[in-house]
């Protein structure tokens, strides 16, 4: 392929138009009259952040049983305690090695969506292997918890040319992988409405960011708890200000230290404080919007 420089408008506009944010699928109102939405999420990625790169650490595959065995249950008691459901994206490898969690979640009233296989980079995998594994991870999660994934978020918050098409077969009513807006919108496929709703993230609402660590690289990211709490305080702040989606993205085996849990308590005080939040799982958020604006097989 060309250089970048040398491409002509028909490639650069190409690529740029394969995914887009379409129209802005922010609601008039939020249900119960609620000021805004929130929409707690949690990558159970547990044991398959070294596996999926072929880590035979013992050590690091500890690190990810730490998020199963502390962090789930210290994530849980703070939701419990405010009545909130939320969203746990889950690898099926996972969901296969913790079942019993996949299923003490679905049963509680959480939602439990697709998260990848084994946590693949799906962005470096041809069109074929990428579809084998996104049905095999649905085919799974539906074994395990009793209920199909309606949603996704694709490892690394990546897409590959041929995600969006695989998506649309597997009749997803929402992704919560890609960045275009803050409230929620409909993915645009090279012009094409796919009615898809596009529950968006962002690195800065993402505790992983602000916390992790490469031992024997040069990756030493670090924000002391307190100003990770005031940065999410903030979005969320904004949000309610607009009267939109304020979403978040923590992980167990990050935001599961007890010198870190009190961010997700305190921000739950917080909107709890507020009255007139509607804390809901992805896929109740992407179904409401989905209904208000009208889109084909939203139920």
């Amino acid at each position: 392929m060309s250089e970048p420089h040398e491409w002509d408008e028909p490639t650069w506009r190409g690529l740029v138009n394969q995914v887009r944010a379409g129209r802005n699928l922010k609601p008039a109102s939020w249900p119960g009259g609620a000021r805004c939405a929130v929409a707690l999420s949690f990558d159970s990625d547990h044991e398959t952040n070294e596996l999926r790169d072929g880590g035979l650490s013992p050590a690091r595959l500890s690190w990810g049983e730490f998020g199963a065995r502390r962090g789930i249950p210290r994530i849980k008691a703070a939701l419990d305690r405010h009545g909130a459901k939320a969203s746990f994206f889950v690898p099926a490898v996972s969901a296969l090695l913790h079942p019993d969690e996949q299923r003490m979640l679905v049963d509680e009233g959480h939602e439990v969506g697709l998260h990848g296989w084994i946590h693949e980079v799906n962005s470096k995998l041809d069109a074929q292997t990428e579809r084998d594994l996104m049905f095999r991870a649905a085919d799974t999660m539906e074994q395990v918890t009793g209920v199909r994934p309606v949603g996704m978020r694709t490892p690394s918050w990546d897409y590959s040319p041929n995600t969006l098409a695989i998506a649309r077969e597997l009749s997803l009513l929402y992704d919560s992988s890609l960045f275009a807006d803050d409230d929620p919108y409909e993915i645009v496929a090279d012009g094409e409405s796919t009615g898809i709703v596009e529950l968006p993230v962002e690195w800065v609402r993402d505790d992983a960011v602000y916390f992790m660590m490469n031992r024997f690289g040069a990756q030493r990211p670090y924000t002391p708890p307190e100003a990770v709490l005031d940065i999410f305080t903030r979005e969320f702040e904004g949000a309610h200000a607009e009267g939109g989606l304020f979403l978040l993205t923590m992980h167990p085996h990050v935001i599961g230290y007890r010198s870190r849990i009190f961010i997700l308590e305190a921000l739950l005080e917080r909107i709890a404080a507020r009255g007139d939040c509607w804390i809901a799982t992805h896929a109740d958020i992407a179904r409401h919007c989905a209904r208000e604006a009208g889109l084909k097989g939203a139920a």
